[in-house]
């Protein structure tokens, strides 16, 4: 069993690959408080649960693939693959770490490596050009050429941030659910955030999207566009550019290049 951990800004990812095939996944929130002994009894509890495995940590973990956003819980997540799981292979997505696309930004190393395993997927699932839209704290666009090769993206405000920017700094408005309305005209306010919030990202992508497919095809047909992300649910049904949703798009990335790095091991 591999396992693999995507560890976002708001929340952290887990998925339990037998072969190709992802059997089991969680999601908790992201505390970069935690200690690596916390993490382990987590990852226990959670682990613990499943019949596949083993009573005791690391019982039926042939290997671990991990990705971060936040410095802190990766330098934790480091401690817990050696204290832990000292004798099970780890690739930590990190620079150096061999992903199989070239990646052709001003500066590689700032790039979330999040974005760079999401690219890695695209590219294996359906081939080049693609754009991925990450719906995550933020939502991020990312751009891979026909030869497969990371070229560049979008960072905007993702939705539950827009949420609580709306409901702190607006005197009369209040934090909602982020919801589908009964219509585009709200008929109260709760109704008139909704609207804003889940018509307003769908526009966003939309022409996000069709401005980078004009400079990534001459035919726009030629690009595949895969939302994903936790939050990629609420826009799939008013969106009218996104041809593929794959919920775990970055866990099967991670997968990838576990295979493609613990060889090298």
């Amino acid at each position: 069993m591999l396992l693999t951990i995507d560890v976002g800004n708001t929340h952290t990812v887990l998925g339990l690959f037998d072969g190709e095939d992802i059997v089991e996944h969680w999601r908790i929130s992201t505390d970069a408080r935690r200690t690596a002994d916390e993490l382990a009894v987590l990852l226990q509890g959670l682990m613990g649960m499943h019949p596949l495995l083993g009573d005791e940590l690391g019982d039926g973990i042939d290997g671990i693939a991990i990705c971060a956003t936040v410095p802190s819980v990766l330098h934790e997540l480091r401690e817990v693959t050696r204290r832990y799981y000292g004798d099970v292979p780890a690739v930590l997505v990190e620079p150096g770490v061999k992903t199989g696309v070239p990646i052709l930004t001003d500066n590689p190393k700032e790039v979330g490596a999040d974005r760079i395993i999401n690219a890695v997927a695209a590219v294996e699932l359906y081939g080049g050009p693609a754009i991925v839209v990450d719906f995550g704290t933020a939502t991020t666009f990312d751009a891979v050429s026909a030869r497969g090769e990371y070229i560049g993206g979008v960072i905007a405000p993702g939705i539950e941030i827009s949420v609580e920017a709306l409901g702190v700094k607006g005197a009369q408005l209040r934090k909602i659910e982020v919801a589908r309305p009964r219509s585009v005209i709200g008929k109260n306010t709760v109704e008139a955030m909704q609207a804003g919030i889940i018509y307003g990202f769908a526009g966003q992508v939309d022409g996000v999207v069709n401005r980078m497919v004009r400079e990534l095809s001459d035919d726009p047909d030629d690009v595949t566009v895969i939302a994903t992300g936790g939050l990629a649910p609420m826009v799939l049904g008013e969106s009218t550019v996104i041809d593929e949703h794959e919920p775990w798009l970055t866990l099967m990335g991670l997968r990838l290049v576990y295979e493609r790095n613990v060889a090298r091991m």
